[in-house]
């Protein structure tokens, strides 16, 4: 199911267009889904990518039980479009994301977390 996979130039394509539609950039509320959820403020695209992430999680579960695991990329697909809106809200990008992905490659998950405890304390302490 990787036959049309995107690549960072597709997601950078697709940021794009989202940050043209901030409000700074004059994206017109009554003319874009994307400038109406950014005109509404961080509540409206908050909500929504908690509803995509829990309809994520119950495609994945009907998929469990026989459903069409496409819904998964579907669900999937949406949730990224939205976080995306978030991203481009505060001034961020997919290439951000991507650099902690690959920052990441070769560290432990277990390791990693761990060591967010330990600097999360540090942080406390302080």
């Amino acid at each position: 199911m990787t036959s049309n996979v995107p690549s960072a130039d597709s997601l950078a394509r697709l940021a794009q267009v989202i940050e043209s539609r901030l409000p700074k950039n004059g994206g017109d509320p009554q003319a874009s889904y994307v400038a109406r959820l950014l005109h509404k403020g961080p509540d409206a695209f908050l909500k929504k990518i908690g509803e995509e992430a829990t309809e994520v999680v119950m495609a994945a579960k009907d998929a469990d039980f026989g459903g069409d695991k496409s819904k998964i990329v579907y669900e999937v697909a949406d949730l990224w479009f939205h976080c995306m809106i978030a991203l481009a809200h505060y001034g961020l990008t997919p290439a951000d994301v991507v650099a902690e992905l690959e920052r990441r490659v070769g560290t432990s998950g277990i390791e990693e977390k761990a060591l967010r405890k330990v600097q999360a304390r540090e942080g406390e302490s302080k």
